[in-house]
């Protein structure tokens, strides 16, 4: 009942309804630096005006001594609204039919006559069937004199005394909603937690009878604040009554990008997150809204834990590193989840501080050199000093030395800093050429994987041949990233495919590269191997403040975490450890529902956060991860472990 009562009676402006829920009604408006511009310019579809007759004026004013000739509803609201309605062709959004509800708070009841006289020298505003509606509340009119005032006039309902809806038919018809006195259903609730039970069951019960009579329902004299605005929603309130549009749209803007649900569809069509991140993941188009949906969760895989912690010889590494994934992605992850996920079972934990030596804020360049080399790095940074003139040695130099086999992995770009890390040198991220001529010198690193064809296949700036260069290297080029551990030798891949965002038909493609490349890692070498598999686009998500597809990538992620915990359990000398590079965007879980796989959940910014990371470590030597360290001690913990 509420959707239809808020798409029919008063239809959202300026976007659909999935991505604005609930209507927003501008409540005491008049006190604002721009009466009806700023209520109007957030999307409040509902604006309140409190007025009094005099010397012939209806003036806008809450209280009598407060009354003042230059304000006046003509001026603070009538004339603006005319404007707007008549320069946008006879509404009031461009390209939308939504109309506006202009409540006026009687203060008086002679003032009626003057406000009808007033809406009257706009017919094609006011009185059109398709104008402005003008409700009435306050000192009204009694219910059997409805009747007696213009047809296209409504007016304000309310509970009785009784606590009931009590109109006859008639009377129903020229009502516009129920505005009612929060407090008489709840005295206590100060907006913060949840409402008693009682409290609760009389909100509850009072919204079903406005609905059951066929009219949204508006509480005022509620609390405002973050944990009320999602209450009301969650109850089914049709318009909010705020004193604070911008922060009320604010939080409701963008709907679809701050809420999941596990087998249902919660998002609306369109793109998130087109803008550039960086040069090499120039390429990336976004997130397809319509695709960010999943029928059901990922399967958890349960460790068996029978080598976990032990003291034993560690023949083996697999580094996951989620980029961009703080623990609100976790979390967020788990709950759309059942409140699981694989890397949530590996029971040795830890926590990492990724500040750069040049900055509070860590990037993907620095977080990830450091996780590389053991080494603190400067942002935009590939694994060099300060000036970039000494290369700091990576995982895979030192895998490498001692006779293993190295993989890097990426569902992004194999030119982006997270992977590059493992590979290259340069003082600047972007200089993408620079990077990818490691590939036709580096004798440390046995496939990479990602996305990235053009660095191979189009001609390059600075007129070198890197196809020419890998194979002279001794690397097989390859489209198909599955298909690489069919292919003798070094491998470079260069998959289209691992630059696309997942979603229900490709969440397992990551699991899947993974544990092709663990075969591969196994038969370049006896001695062991070292393989880093990066989530790059969880990253993507947190740029672009997009929920659904940060918790569809780390599920996606997660199911890579069981592919490594599976090979670990099997093996009995593999180190797995996942973390990430830094967080993105702040993430704040707000609320949810444990029965549906509900997740509502915030960013609160579109680029990286100083957030301290997890680290998660299953298999022997995994119990010295535990505690607080710098993100250089993993490689230097890595290294450790590996020498013994």
């Amino acid at each position: 009942m509420r959707k239809f009562l808020v798409i029919t009676l008063l239809a959202l402006p300026l976007t659909v309804f999935g991505q604005r829920p609930i209507a927003y009604h501008s409540h005491n408006d008049y006190n604002r630096v721009a009466p009806f511009w700023e209520a109007y310019s957030q999307g409040c579809v509902s604006i309140e005006a409190d007025v009094f007759l005099q010397d012939g004026e209806i003036l806008v004013a809450h209280n009598r001594e407060d009354v003042k000739a230059d304000r006046s509803l003509r001026t603070m609201y009538i004339e603006p609204i005319v404007k707007v309605f008549r320069e946008n062709g006879g509404r009031m959004w461009k390209g939308s039919d939504d109309r506006l509800q202009l409540m006026v708070d009687l203060k008086t009841s002679e003032s009626l006559p003057g406000v009808v006289a007033l809406a009257e020298e706009y017919p094609d505003v006011f009185t059109a069937e398709s104008g402005v509606r003008i409700v009435i509340t306050g000192s009204g009119p009694a219910p059997e004199d409805f009747a007696k005032w213009p047809s296209w006039l409504w007016f304000d309902g309310d509970f009785n005394k009784s606590g009931k809806i009590d109109y006859t038919p008639e009377q129903l018809k020229r009502i516009a909603l129920i505005s009612t006195d929060f407090r008489r259903f709840a005295k206590q609730w100060n907006g913060k937690g949840r409402m008693t039970n009682p409290e609760l069951e009389a909100v509850t019960k009072a919204i079903e009878e406005a609905h059951a009579v066929g009219k949204p329902i508006r509480f005022w004299d509620a609390p405002e604040g973050t944990t009320t605005y999602f209450t009301f929603n969650k109850l089914g309130v049709d318009y909010f009554n705020t004193d604070y549009p911008a922060k009320c749209a604010l939080f409701f803007s963008d709907w679809t990008n701050k809420n999941f649900r596990m087998g249902r569809r919660t998002v609306a069509a369109g793109v998130t997150g087109t803008k550039r991140l960086d040069k090499a993941t120039r390429d990336f188009q976004g997130f397809q809204n319509e695709k960010l949906q999943l029928n059901k969760g990922v399967e958890v895989y349960t460790p068996t834990y029978r080598n976990d912690g032990k003291p034993k010889k560690i023949k083996n590494v697999i580094f996951l590193i989620g980029d961009g994934m703080g623990l609100g992605q976790i979390i967020t992850g788990a709950y759309a989840n059942g409140r699981d996920l694989s890397m949530l079972r590996m029971r040795n934990m830890g926590l990492q501080f990724y500040n750069p030596n040049d900055d509070f804020i860590g990037d993907s360049a620095s977080g990830g050199s450091a996780l590389a080399t053991g080494e603190i790095s400067w942002t935009r940074h590939i694994a060099t000093n300060e000036d970039g003139s000494v290369d700091y040695p990576n995982l895979c130099d030192y895998f490498h030395a001692q006779g293993k086999a190295t993989g890097v992995v990426t569902l992004g770009d194999l030119a982006d800093a997270t992977p590059s890390v493992f590979y290259s040198h340069t003082a600047e991220r972007d200089s993408v050429e620079k990077v990818t001529r490691y590939l036709a010198t580096t004798r440390t690193l046995d496939l990479l994987a990602g996305s990235g064809t053009d660095y191979f296949e189009d001609p390059r700036a600075d007129g070198f041949d890197l196809m020419a260069g890998i194979k002279a290297n001794g690397f097989t080029y390859t489209h198909d990233a599955l298909s690489v551990n069919s292919i003798p030798g070094k491998v470079i891949c260069a998959d289209q495919r691992m630059g696309d965002y997942a979603r229900e038909e490709t969440l397992g493609f990551l699991a899947d590269i993974t544990r092709e490349s663990i075969a591969k890692m196994r038969s370049l070498s006896k001695k062991g191997f070292f393989l880093m598999v990066e989530g790059a686009k969880i990253d993507y998500a947190g740029h672009s403040d997009c929920l659904p597809a940060s918790i569809i990538e780390t599920l996606g992620f997660d199911l890579a975490v069981a592919e490594a915990l599976k090979f670990a359990d099997s093996n009995g000398e593999t180190l797995v450890v996942v973390t990430a590079d830094h967080e993105t965007g702040g993430l704040t879980v707000l609320d949810g529902d444990l029965s549906t796989g509900h997740v509502l959940a915030v960013f609160n910014s579109d680029d990286h956060t100083p957030s301290a990371l997890p680290v998660f470590a299953y298999g022997p030597g995994s119990g010295e991860f535990r505690g607080t360290y710098l993100n250089t001690e993993i490689a230097r913990t890595i290294k450790r472990l590996v020498k013994k």
